[in-house]
């Protein structure tokens, strides 16, 4: 008998095992690819495009080197092919259902298998997916992908409106309109299999999708419910699992919709970074039947309530995000997508990206309309490190068709995106465009385009149909009414409008786009600042990347086609000349761009700081590039910080120590984001840059949890007896010895200021900590050395203080940098 049940348990075993479902990624095969018509095909990568297929293959040049994009805007032109072939065993065909699973075609795609043609695409931000069980053979099977050009694709769409809609022949593709070029981005066209391509082989039911409601959340219970939709091909007994809890269910052939409820005791919160833990709950949900097939999914849950707040005052109208019933500053940037290319973008990329946000005290980023639907890896590390997400729909900066075709297009877009992201925690926000509404208003698009009233009424209602219909509804139907929150276009009022500062949040380029001076910055705050920006050049190492030693110079080509402004250069040196003296080679240049960039928004970041709860989230223009260029992103395309990062890091603190000029006053104020009160002692010194005390004042404060307070004011003529330009006031909050916070507080720009040349001390503590001191202040301290990340960087530093520097990679040699005349 024993010997039997041994048997029995050995035999069932493998079957159990072949009746669950399973997918083959095809993207492991062997594919090739060739221009439509060509002879000759050559090796492919999937997922990738034709542009990085081609330079693998030796056909382009690297695309981001020299000026060599200029030359390869033949490739959006043409058609593209690419083929491979698999085996398909009898036992798999066997399976009730086969499908063809494409995450992502980029754009216009007709896919054949077998010759057959069995499937078109026309969006990229799509999943297509179709049976081929009947298209299948046992043994060799071959499928081919014809794509053709996204740009004469969209040229033709034009054409059949008798009027030119704002944004060219993008808007008509449904494609990340930052391919066809931007002010920070280069024009490359892709076409490709871009995401990944997959056989799905299952039996008797599929789970399609899984999504949970939040019904209840308290300090006692979570109660949640879970909707899990199947798609059955047997009619019968199922019994569905979350977890530790199941359920039986008689299903029907075809759509099944299955609720299920679920109870979490003494839950634990999912809260953004600096406010608590980002507490992941895992949940694993399956489906089987009595023969054994099964199909599963795994997620994990946040428990969490957002919700925007959008109140009158007496000034206008509030716009805050609460988080667990506490009302939070967000503190972030504008997230891009991080490579022109966007499959060379591995997980550590996206992963690295979060992390240099988490590490800078950033709690939200906003995914930008003119890019893609971020990867899963990326909302995958938000959830794990509590940042936010502020998402945008993929619209950006133009005006959209309002055909029922591209209307439904959308709409299916809509559905694969928020179904594949709303279970995720991070997601606070879903808005449907990026300064659209701003550009029709506000951007003289009307005058530049001669157009009627007829066709004027007719582009603005078809605006409505897509932002203030389609989009909301179909969020509506998606989304349990704590995960749907829905803004129609950022920012909602143009910056030229002073109604822009009264509510609704604002995009304020009256800094860089209107050369207003970066003091405007402390005056133009609004109640939620989603963009603004300064420019600064990225590391001398990234240029190398693209350019020779010969073109590094403002003059060359290289250089001025890495600068997508149109007079990028000339603003920078504007601004510099205003604050700066003006460097007089190009290394000096690179750097004093940075310290320029950093500063212009340490002031942006304060005063919207200062402003709480006015201001409640400032989110700067941009967080990273996506090619090595000179723009406003404050971490290269390799991941290098620059000044600016390191100055956001600073100015990002829970609790931050900031001095203001208003009027006849310097005022000092604490911000605090805790969510508990502070209590420490003030210490206020006015030092020479020699260290030498001219006017002190200590004080006891307590200071409250989420606040902006003055805790101290003084009349600037308190200081006219003392040189200006050779003194400096260094503010400290002091908790305890080991905590805190500090800011140094110049009455001069730094070219007025008289620095002198310093003595800097460079010591190693350890294998990976610095400290460095100095005999007199010195300012904008630069460590570097190659592949070396620094935990503090182009920071002021007082005489006989000593600064700790954490770092990763190898120092053998740093050479030091600062600012002195």
């Amino acid at each position: 008998m024993k010997i039997f049940l041994k048997f029995l348990m050995i035999f069932c075993l493998p079957l159990l095992v072949l009746a669950q479902n399973s997918d083959r990624n095809l993207g492991k095969e062997h594919w090739i690819f060739r221009k439509k018509g060509d002879v000759q095909w050559l090796p492919a990568s999937v997922p990738g495009t034709v542009h990085t297929d081609l330079f693998n293959n030796n056909v382009i040049p690297n695309p981001f080197f020299g000026a060599n994009e200029k030359q390869l805007q033949w490739i959006e032109n043409e058609a593209w092919e690419y083929e491979t072939t698999f085996t398909v065993s009898a036992k798999e065909l066997k399976s009730d259902t086969v499908e063809l699973q494409f995450d992502g075609l980029d754009t216009y795609a007709e896919v054949f298998l077998n010759g057959k043609s069995v499937l078109k695409a026309d969006n990229m931000f799509r999943i297509w997916k179709i049976d081929v069980k009947n298209q299948l053979k046992v043994g060799q099977n071959k499928l081919t992908v014809v794509f053709q050009s996204a740009v004469k694709k969209g040229k033709e769409a034009a054409k059949k409106l008798n009027y030119t809609l704002p944004g060219d022949e993008k808007i008509f593709t449904r494609k990340a309109q930052y391919h066809y070029g931007w002010d920070w981005g280069p024009r490359f066209v892709t076409a490709g299999i871009w995401k990944k391509v997959k056989l799905n082989f299952w039996n008797s039911v599929t789970i399609e999708n899984v999504k949970y409601e939040q019904k209840l959340l308290s300090d006692e219970v979570a109660k949640l419910v879970f909707t899990t939709e199947v798609h059955c091909q047997q009619s019968g007994k199922y019994q569905l699992k979350v977890n530790d809890k199941s359920e039986t269910y008689s299903l029907k052939k075809g759509k099944n919709q299955l609720k299920i409820d679920y109870e979490i005791k003494k839950p634990k919160r999912w809260w953004c970074n600096g406010l608590g833990e980002a507490y992941l709950y895992p949940f694993a949900i399956s489906l089987s039947d009595a023969k054994g097939n099964s199909d599963k999914k795994e997620m994990n849950i946040g428990l969490r309530t957002v919700e925007l707040v959008q109140e009158m005052d007496k000034v206008g109208k509030s716009f805050y995000f609460k988080l667990n019933g506490v009302p939070v500053f967000m503190k972030g940037a504008n997230y891009i997508p991080p490579d022109s290319f966007l499959p060379k973008a591995k997980d550590s990329v996206y992963k690295s990206i979060v992390k240099n946000a988490v590490d800078a005290n950033m709690n939200m980023l906003r995914v930008w309309g003119g890019g893609v639907y971020a990867d899963d890896a990326f909302y995958e590390e938000c959830d794990k490190k509590g940042i936010l997400v502020w998402q945008d729909f993929m619209f950006a900066c133009a005006m959209y068709p309002g055909d029922d075709a591209f209307l439904e297009n959308v709409k299916q877009e809509v559905v694969d995106n928020v179904n594949r992201l709303q279970n995720h925690p991070s997601v606070a926000l879903w808005c449907g465009n990026n300064e659209s509404d701003e550009g029709w208003h506000n951007w003289g698009w009307q005058k530049q385009y001669n157009y009627s009233a007829v066709d004027s009424t007719k582009i603005w209602s078809d605006y409505e149909k897509l932002f203030h219909e389609l989009i909301p509804k179909t969020l509506n139907s998606l989304l349990s009414k704590e995960k749907n929150s829905y803004w129609p276009s950022s920012p909602s009022i143009g910056w030229g409008r002073k109604e822009s500062l009264l509510q609704g949040d604002s995009h304020y380029w009256g800094v860089w786009w209107g050369m207003e001076p970066f003091e405007m910055y402390t005056k133009k705050v609004g109640r939620f600042m989603s963009e603004y920006g300064f420019q600064g050049m990225p590391d001398l190492e990234t240029l190398r990347s693209f350019a020779n030693e010969s073109d590094l110079n403002l003059q060359s080509d290289v250089v001025k086609n890495h600068q997508k402004h149109p007079t990028g250069y000339q603003t920078i040196q504007t601004y510099m000349e205003r604050d700066y003296k003006f460097p007089t080679n190009f290394e000096d240049f690179i750097y004093v761009s940075q310290l320029l960039q950093a500063e212009g928004m340490k002031t942006a970041i304060e005063a919207h700081r200062q402003a709480k709860p006015y201001c409640m989230g400032t989110l700067y223009w941009q967080l990273n590039d996506c090619w090595p260029v000179t723009s406003w992103s404050s971490v290269d395309y390799f991941g290098t910080w620059k000044a600016f990062h390191y100055q956001a890091k600073r100015s990002f603190e829970n609790v931050l120590v900031s001095v203001a000029v208003e009027e006849n006053q310097y005022k000092v104020y604490v911000i605090s984001d805790e969510v508990s009160s502070k209590k420490g002692k003030l210490v206020l010194q006015l030092l020479d840059f020699e260290g030498k005390i001219l006017w002190q004042s200590a004080s006891e404060i307590q200071v409250a949890e989420n606040t902006a307070k003055v805790y101290y004011t003084m009349d600037k003529k308190m200081f006219e007896k003392f040189n200006s330009k050779q003194t400096v006031l260094s503010v400290k909050f002091v908790f305890s010895d080991s905590d805190v916070k500090s800011t140094l507080f110049y009455f001069e720009k730094p070219k007025d200021l008289e620095l002198k040349r310093p003595k800097i001390m460079v010591k190693h503590l350890d294998e990976n900590t610095l400290e460095v001191s100095t005999d007199i202040l010195v300012k904008n301290v630069f460590l570097s050395s190659e592949g070396t990340h620094f935990s503090d960087n182009y920071f002021d530093l007082l005489p006989g203080e000593k600064r700790k520097i954490h770092f990763e990679g190898k120092t053998s040699e740093i050479v030091i940098k600062s600012l002195y005349y």
